[in-house]
């Protein structure tokens, strides 16, 4: 199969599709790579690497779409990349569909067939293409959330820590997933008093179990957010329901029962956010302040360790990109469930029931094209 690893032009994301080390995997078995130039430099791997490894490199980002029957990527396409994307081209990918309109539409318009990792789902529920970038992210949202805590960035002047005498910040963390056990990790360590809500009782036990003294954990509920916003330093938004919209756990009424200077990340923007008052930010202008409250939404937080995310990301994509370019996609999804609900639109079908319910568009079963 023909592959093609595009320069991500999303704002400051600096990751790239496929590591040097994957694209000598894809080549000897068997397929043709096409890099864009420069793709993977501010992740550290430069084109001579790519070469190395075996692949080929193409001057544009028009040559990488118009060649490839198959494209790897890490972010969703964006405008200037849609009339790129051809019919029955394969995109592997971060969609989060159930957020973007636009982007639902424009995959259905372009015919091409979506493969998307958020969706990729193993048999215990757990996503193993997203883990490593919620791995990511969890533990980046405590680090950023530390930092506009201080004074100067608009946050309450606390040290996450405290120091002997003073008592540390309080973090509240909506979820008790990957992200929020990341975030509940990194925040007990650098030495906040961090509370964890859940609605699963069994996971709650777990991390009971597993977490330091400093971390409690309790059922979550309205009553209980509401309770716990009013004297929470940083809340970190953790919240994901595969494929489909997060809940919105934080209302616009509840940010003035916060005090000024709170943080707040929602680390579930991709998703379109669990606070009510989530707009996506980006690196360059991360934060933004609705009734004294930072907010935090910065879609492509891995973007910012672009290294670190994108061993993270090719460790686990590289297995299922192989299986699609050895296999074909029909055959691939056929003999792995996991991979086959990452299927999401396939030639102008929505296949995937959150993204039909999201939008109200019509599904069609995936088996129709599989068998």
């Amino acid at each position: 199969m023909i592959i093609g690893v595009p320069k991500e032009i999303k704002n400051n994301e600096n990751r790239v599709g496929v590591t040097p080390a994957g694209t000598m995997e894809l080549v000897k078995h068997g397929h043709t790579v096409f890099i864009q130039q420069d793709a993977g430099l501010q992740s550290g791997f430069e084109d001579e690497e790519y070469i190395k490894a075996g692949a080929k490199i193409l001057p544009t980002i028009e040559k990488v779409y118009s060649t490839a029957e198959m494209i790897i990527k890490v972010k969703e396409p964006i405008e200037p990349e849609y009339k790129l994307i051809k019919k029955d081209q394969l995109v592997f990918t971060y969609f989060h569909f159930a957020s973007g309109e636009e982007l639902t539409n424009a995959m259905i318009a372009s015919g091409s067939v979506c493969v998307s990792y958020e969706t990729v789902e193993d048999p215990d529920r757990s996503l193993p293409l997203l883990t490593p970038m919620s791995e990511v992210a969890g533990r980046m949202s405590i680090q950023q959330g530390a930092k506009f805590l201080e004074k100067p960035l608009k946050g309450r002047g606390i040290l996450l820590g405290g120091v002997p005498g003073v008592a540390p910040a309080k973090v509240l963390v909506l979820g008790g997933g990957v992200v929020g056990t990341q975030a509940a990790k990194m925040a007990a360590g650098m030495g906040a008093d961090v509370t964890i809500l859940d609605i699963s009782v069994k996971r709650l036990r777990y991390l009971d179990d597993v977490m330091p003294a400093n971390v409690k954990t309790e059922f979550s509920n309205e009553y209980s957010i509401r309770k716990h916003i009013k004297d929470s330093d940083l809340i970190i938004g953790g919240v994901l329901i595969p494929g489909a919209k997060a809940p919105k756990l934080i209302t616009r009424d509840m940010l003035k029962d916060m005090r000024a200077g709170t943080v707040i990340v929602d680390v579930a923007v991709d998703q379109g956010g669990c606070f009510e008052t989530t707009k996506p930010t980006t690196h360059q202008d991360p934060v933004y302040i609705i009734d004294d409250v930072v907010h935090y939404s910065v879609a492509n937080m891995p973007g910012a360790v672009p290294y670190t995310s994108t061993l993270a990301l090719t460790n686990v994509t590289l297995p299922y990109a192989i299986q699609l370019a050895n296999k074909g996609w029909k055959k691939a999804c056929s003999d792995n469930e996991p991979l086959k609900k990452g299927l999401n639109v396939i030639n102008g079908d929505v296949v995937y029931p959150a993204i039909s319910e999201a939008f109200d568009l019509p599904l069609r079963d995936v088996n129709e094209y599989l068998n």
